[in-house]
């Protein structure tokens, strides 16, 4: 779905969506809190049924994709009392209208449309993860599929065997990353979906391409050698993307040790804390570690690590 299609006219701007800075409208109030599901406890097969043939819902307008948000019961109502179920939806891209007519409206606004798309792409790629992570956890040594997913999370040389120890590190890096984390990331990497990356190639998450073949910069810094940013063919395989690089780079190897510890330890994984690793992630240093942290807090994003999916079909927003 072209994000710029829910703007059609100013007046749907300002009817149907309550502005506000947290993804669903509003603070938690008393009410029937549900929990999501432990990592073990994830069905593969209701997650292949719930993922093929997904739905096509055409959006036209503000108000059909509210309308969509209340049908799924994705609104402040529902979120206020405690309710944490998100729907599966997907959409195709970002567009340059998005980008022309976003400052037009207000931030709030802005901010909730973006964070409640972008929430149900990052709880499925956290739900890929933690099909992964039971693989690595219950499968035999001998597993060909443990073998696969030890190479593609370079845990395993050629012509080289698994082991208890190869095991223990290939599940340092396949985890999830935090919702509040990787919303706050978005929004900061990609000015809020307006970068000419986003636009032009899907990315949200400012990843560096040196392969020759990513979208270059206006202004090149020579010194850092051949560069681009890293296009993605949707909005999806961007966040995955992401994901992969933060488990996988040895720039965020803090933040897996952490995240392992924390696990460990039986807490709750949180952006908050995960964020304080994140000092390789932009030259800023520690001043994008404290920008991403306020990014969460003054958005109340650590509400959205309660979220979990639903089981229903996921469904595609088109504009066609």
């Amino acid at each position: 779905m072209k994000i710029a299609n829910y703007l059609n006219a100013t007046k749907m701007l300002l009817v149907g969506v309550v502005s506000t800075s947290v993804l669903l409208a509003g603070c938690s109030e008393p009410g029937k809190k549900t929990e999501a599901k432990p990592e073990s406890e994830i069905d593969k097969l209701v997650v292949v049924e719930a993922m093929k043939d997904p739905i096509i819902v055409n959006i036209t307008s503000l108000d059909d994709l509210v309308a969509l948000f209340k049908e799924h019961n994705y609104d402040k109502e529902s979120w206020a009392q405690g309710n944490r179920e998100v729907p599966r939806l997907s959409f195709e891209e970002v567009s340059h209208r998005w980008k022309e007519t976003s400052n037009d409206i207000p931030v709030a606004l802005k901010k909730e449309i973006f964070f409640r798309l972008m929430a149900p792409l990052i709880l499925i790629s956290n739900e890929r993860i933690l099909l992964e992570r039971e693989e690595v956890r219950t499968a035999s040594l001998s597993s060909q599929n443990l073998k696969e997913l030890a190479d593609k999370y370079h845990v395993l040389k050629d012509g080289k065997e698994m082991t208890e120890e190869l095991r223990a590190v290939l599940l340092l890096k396949v985890d999830i990353i935090p919702p509040s984390l990787a919303l706050a990331q978005a929004a900061e990497e990609s000015g809020w979906g307006t970068s000419r990356f986003t636009e032009e190639g899907n990315a949200f998450f400012g990843q560096w391409d040196f392969s020759g073949n990513g979208m270059r910069p206006k202004q090149q810094r020579k010194e850092l050698g051949d560069y681009g940013l890293a296009r993605f063919d949707s909005p999806l395989a961007s966040v995955e993307g992401y994901m992969y690089n933060i488990n996988t780079g040895t720039a965020y190897a803090k933040l897996r040790q952490l995240r392992a510890e924390i696990r460990t330890s039986g807490n709750e994984i949180t952006g908050h804390e995960l964020a304080g690793t994140l000092d390789k992630y932009s030259e800023r240093g520690q001043a994008y570690i404290d920008g991403i942290r306020e990014m969460i807090s003054y958005n109340k994003l650590e509400q959205v690590d309660e979220a979990y999916l639903s089981e229903e079909k996921l469904i595609h927003l088109t504009n066609h």
